[in-house]
């Protein structure tokens, strides 16, 4: 884990070399359950998700009545923790699983399932920190948004405004986790980690705007 940290390029050649991720894969998802759900199980960590809810219908032009907001509460209290574990196996396996096959697709069966995931899975540890990290400073936030999206850091945008809503979908971890992915990609198939990293990070941004742009277009107003 420290590897894909300090020398990720090294680590990979070594990772591809010998594709064993079974119990990373493990550990990461454990470490992202546990914290999200220790988080969740607190009252701040569920009024946080209840909010998450009700600011993402209105940002898609679905405001919630008092109504629709006292159900919402009722179902944080009952499934907050229940959605920190899933949102964790969602993070991690499936979506190692899923960008596995997707390299596979692409790249054609270059390379063997297996050294795919262990790419993928070690390229994981950044999303996993990612998490852990989210818990403590959400509980001290309280609210789930990102403390490490670009929206936080350029907050000088109207926060309803189509380009604050663009920065917003963009997270520094997001990004570290596409470059250092990129560069595991990169030894997998034998290219050039710049032109991965920029198709990556194209793919990011292009995925943000459209996000931003539905918003946009569906009236929401939060």
């Amino acid at each position: 884990m420290a590897g894909v940290i300090r020398r990720p390029r090294s680590t990979f050649e070594s990772v591809v070399s010998h594709p064993r991720w079974g119990t990373l894969l493990l550990v990461t998802t454990i470490m992202s359950a546990v914290a999200g759900a220790a988080f969740m199980a607190t009252a701040v960590g569920q009024q946080a998700l209840v909010d998450q809810w009700e600011r993402t219908a209105a940002a898609f032009g679905q405001p919630v009545d008092d109504a629709g907001y006292a159900r919402l509460e009722n179902l944080g209290e009952r499934s907050s923790v229940v959605y920190a574990v899933t949102a964790a196996l969602v993070a991690g396996p499936v979506l190692a699983v899923g960008v596995a096959i997707l390299l596979r697709v692409v790249f054609r069966g270059r390379a063997s399932f297996q050294e795919a995931m262990a790419v993928t899975t070690y390229a994981g540890v950044i999303l996993a920190i990612r998490q852990v990290l989210a818990a403590p400073l959400g509980y001290v936030r309280e609210t789930t948004s990102s403390a490490t999206s670009l929206g936080a850091l350029f907050s000088s945008f109207e926060g309803t405004s189509p380009v604050a809503r663009f920065f917003s979908a963009l997270d520094v971890f997001v990004i570290w986790w596409a470059i250092v992915l990129a560069i595991g990609v990169s030894v997998l198939y034998h290219r050039r980690a710049r032109t991965i990293v920029g198709a990556f990070l194209g793919a990011y941004a292009t995925l943000a705007l459209l996000l931003a742009t539905a918003m946009a277009v569906t009236g929401g107003s939060v």
